[in-house]
């Protein structure tokens, strides 16, 4: 009986806070087993191993030979194969949609090669188009105006004819004191009753006050405006007094040569589509933007040779190839497109400034 006493002292495991350097003496397998069950105290003499968590899968090895207990390591689980699936699924089908987007084109029409590419998509795009592509000569869009200059110029030719709204434009940029000091700060100089003895109406003075005092208090400037995307830049064009969404589509081609826009409150472009398409009426702005959607990112380009369409219908092939400076239509349609303008004025959604040819002259000048 003492020796049984004697083994099982010596099998007794040390508490997990105690040491010792002295080898332990290895039980004898006949050792008699101890009941747990009946000796609550037994637990709390069992060695307890700090809980040892893995963080990272990749170092499970060196983990697995320190002597840890791996019932007790975190185990980061792994997707599933349906998961991944499903995932390579979703790109796959998202990389597709995206291939059917057409090009976003970001550069301005005046940056080399954009007329180009404008002109291959546009073939490809729509057979109808293509026709008339060939069969007139290339745009060109290389006037080069500072935005403040060309919306100023915009509103004093608004709803007058293009020689007497040459003479009111010469006569302002004279009070200016040429077309390089024309600034919201001389503007602003310039009173009302000078603006009149010049031609220029009293509400055309609001506007072009209206127009240099957002430029003064920072709403607007030239750097912002060139650097908007066309959406932001329609927005806050269409804030101006005196300037409406047709100006607004005329500065964003002419001056700024951006290369997506349809102005779909024009009465030129609208005929165009008309004679186009082959429809009975004249197109809603929404039916516009559907026939027109298959020109995009090159809109503007599109929109310029059914300019040239309407001024052609008729005459020569000679005549309707020669445009002023290369992107205006021909001043001797000039009065045809305001008769045009007034008749179908009515039709528009909203009121429009100035007539259609003329206003696309006197942006690319």
């Amino acid at each position: 009986m003492g020796e049984q006493t004697r083994i099982q002292t010596q099998t007794q495991p040390l508490p997990h806070h105690e040491t010792s350097s002295q080898p332990q003496p290895t039980a004898p397998v006949t050792e008699t087993p101890t009941d747990l069950s009946q000796n609550p105290s037994y637990s709390s003499k069992i060695p307890v191993r700090p809980h040892k968590l893995r963080k990272l899968s990749s170092i499970a090895a060196a983990d697995s030979t320190d002597g840890g207990d791996s019932s007790n390591t975190l185990v980061v689980s792994k997707p599933s194969t349906s998961t991944t699936a499903t995932a390579t699924k979703n790109r796959r089908r998202n990389s597709s949609q995206l291939a059917r987007v057409p090009p976003s084109a970001i550069a301005p029409l005046s940056a080399a090669g954009e007329i180009d590419a404008a002109l291959r998509h546009l073939r490809a795009a729509d057979p109808l188009l293509a026709d008339l592509i060939d069969s007139l000569p290339r745009p060109a869009f290389d006037s080069h105006q500072p935005p403040f200059l060309a919306l100023t110029k915009n509103i004093l030719y608004q709803q007058l004819a293009y020689k007497a709204g040459t003479s009111i434009y010469t006569r302002f940029v004279e009070f200016c004191g040429g077309e390089d000091n024309v600034s919201p700060d001389t503007v602003l100089s310039l009173s009302t009753s000078q603006l009149r003895q010049i031609g220029v109406s009293g509400r055309k003075a609001i506007y072009l006050y209206d127009l240099a005092n957002k430029y003064k208090s920072g709403i607007l400037s030239d750097n912002l405006i060139v650097g908007m995307d066309d959406k932001s830049l329609f927005t806050m064009l269409s804030m101006v007094k005196g300037i409406g969404s047709w100006s607004v589509h005329m500065f964003m081609i002419f001056s700024l040569h951006r290369p997506d826009v349809l102005p779909v409150s024009d009465v030129g472009v609208r005929k165009g589509v008309q004679t186009l398409y082959g429809l009975e009426e004249l197109p809603r702005p929404p039916q516009m933007e559907h026939l027109c959607e298959k020109w995009r990112p090159y809109r503007s380009v599109g929109s310029w040779y059914l300019w040239r369409l309407v001024e052609g219908k008729g005459n020569s092939q000679s005549g309707a190839g020669t445009a002023l400076e290369g992107i205006m239509p021909l001043q001797q349609h000039i009065g045809q497109q305001e008769k045009m303008q007034q008749q179908h004025q009515l039709q528009l959604l909203e009121p429009i400034n100035g007539t259609t040819s003329f206003g696309a002259c006197i942006w690319g000048r």
